[in-house]
């Protein structure tokens, strides 16, 4: 950050809301100043979210003062925020992937001519914009030809667009990039640093924050716990100001999932003989053992999810066998999966998991009323002791069973995905990256639970992008690379290292 850059731009004070039943931010102070990368840190429910929310216009605060470039404010709506020069970036990027690029840069802001628009204006206007940002495409093209990344980019040059932006906002912007898009995203941001522009970054990367912000705001329990440079706060620090204890937690894990190895049977209760699907994942074999954790290491797009797919039956596979218990299975669905006992944590928790308008409690029972049919209802009695008993068995933050799902924090979504399956009470649970967006706290709990379903008989299918995290909970490694098997590790075989030159390799 450049000392010349170092203007206050926002700067909150005794800033606190209050949902019902939730204190969401209790007395929270942040600055925010001209020409610098500031990462906003927290779990799950420390109040981040709140407090963009707060400086977007979207909520407005219960008490305190918010401050825009030496004034006060009062932000009122997101349209208003967007006038004074805040632009958010949301995770969900809500693009419209059929319109060309520069329709998508420049929607409601045309440049007409004679009440038509100006297609060549607006096409050389949308390429400026682009060009700031060191993009070079072309922009009469359809958004959705483009990749993830470069769609980041097209949703940061319309925040860009809006108004002369002196704050822009990126909420987890990095969680669908691979590291080369990351880096180039990273050479955007301190580019844009560099002309003034203040930065918000959330992210729950640890290794992001320390590549690429100036400094950072903690939050826990919608309190603050402090605002630190970066380079003089280690990491282990960190985490433990973020999840308010010691890390014993992770250095007892490995004595836990050896503690563990023990607990495994012969018995397979799952087998894949050479199972594959043409354009999905090549044939591959695969055993689960009663009692066991099998990880899925690969980089994004090497075949992780479509083995989860097939292995659920949400598809079909058109080559060899899949196995439960012995018996080849002939019928593929996820309704004959849960039939037999086999769950399935899906990687995008909010179009395929959650349904947002039910709540916690209506979540919970979705997959065993399922299971008994639709015309054998469960009983309220019944639905209220499942759900009350795995809110307290995954310590679940919720006010009530009646709390909509869709209020709750991210890690408590995924706890509730969780809940849902363990109430079917499956012989194989198949998780597919069920630690995404979830703080290191509630990362912790569900790494813990894996292994002990594991200990109880179970077979878990555990899949994650972090391999540090897949080496963690796993007792078996499948390493996979351009949706092929191309490797397997047991238990004390394989570090971090080996598994990475042997995606690097495709050694088989």
């Amino acid at each position: 950050m450049a000392e010349s850059n170092n203007k206050d731009m926002i700067v909150l004070e005794g800033i606190s809301k209050s949902f019902p039943g939730v204190q969401a931010l209790d007395d929270v102070a942040f600055t925010l100043k001209r020409g610098e990368i500031h990462c906003l840190m927290g779990g799950n429910g420390a109040g981040k979210s709140t407090l963009i929310k707060i400086i977007t216009g979207v909520e407005r605060q219960d008490t305190g003062t918010v401050l825009f470039d030496g004034q006060e404010v009062s932000i009122k709506s997101p349209q208003q925020a967007q006038m004074i020069g805040i632009s958010p970036v949301y995770q969900e990027v809500n693009l419209c992937t059929n319109l060309s690029v520069a329709e998508n840069i420049l929607i409601g802001r045309e440049p007409r001519k004679f009440g038509a628009i100006a297609w060549k204006a607006m096409n050389n206007r949308a390429s400026q914009q682009l060009q700031r940002l060191n993009i070079n495409i072309d922009v009469t093209e359809p958004l959705g030809v483009y990749s993830t990344a470069i769609q980041q980019m097209v949703a940061i040059a319309r925040a860009l667009e809006v108004a002369e932006t002196k704050v822009l906002i990126l909420d987890e912007p990095t969680s669908s990039l691979d590291v080369h898009e990351t880096e180039k995203l990273f050479e955007v941001m301190r580019k844009l640093r560099d002309e003034g522009i203040a930065i918000i970054f959330i992210t729950h990367f640890l290794d992001q924050v320390y590549e690429v912000s100036d400094r950072m705001t903690i939050l826990r329990n919608g309190k603050l716990v402090g605002t630190y440079d970066t380079e003089s706060l280690p990491m282990i620090d960190l985490v433990a100001k973020m999840i308010g204890r010691s890390l014993s937690d992770f250095s007892n894990m490995t004595q836990i999932k050896r503690a563990s190895k023990k607990n495994i049977k012969e018995d397979t209760l799952l087998q894949a003989e050479q199972l594959g699907r043409s354009k999905s994942i090549q044939p591959f074999d695969l055993e689960l053992h009663a009692g066991e954790v099998v990880g899925l290491a690969g980089l994004l797009g090497s075949g992780r999810t479509e083995i989860a797919n097939l292995l659920f039956g949400v598809d079909k596979p058109d080559n060899g066998t899949l196995r439960f218990k012995g018996e080849a299975i002939k019928k593929f669905s996820p309704n004959e999966s849960i039939a037999r006992g086999i769950g399935f944590c899906p990687e995008d928790r909010k179009a395929e998991g959650l349904v947002g308008e039910l709540t916690v409690r209506e979540n919970i029972i979705l997959a065993i009323q399922a299971n008994q049919g639709w015309f054998k209802f469960l009983s309220k009695q019944k639905q209220y002791e499942l759900a009350e008993r795995y809110i307290k068995l995954l310590d679940i933050k919720t006010s009530t069973a009646d709390q909509m799902v869709k209020n709750l924090s991210g890690g408590n979504q995924q706890k509730v995905i969780l809940a849902r399956w363990l109430a079917i009470n499956p012989q194989v649970l198949i998780l597919d990256e069920p630690t995404r967006g979830v703080d290191i706290g509630a990362k912790t709990e569900i790494q813990r639970l894996v292994l002990e379903l594991a200990e109880e008989g179970k077979s878990c299918v555990f899949i994650s992008s972090e391999l540090e995290e897949v080496l963690r909970t796993s007792h078996r490694i499948v390493v996979l690379r351009d949706r092929e098997k191309i490797n397997e590790f047991g238990s004390g075989e394989a570090d971090e290292q080996k598994i990475m030159e042997a995606i690097a390799a495709g050694d088989s």
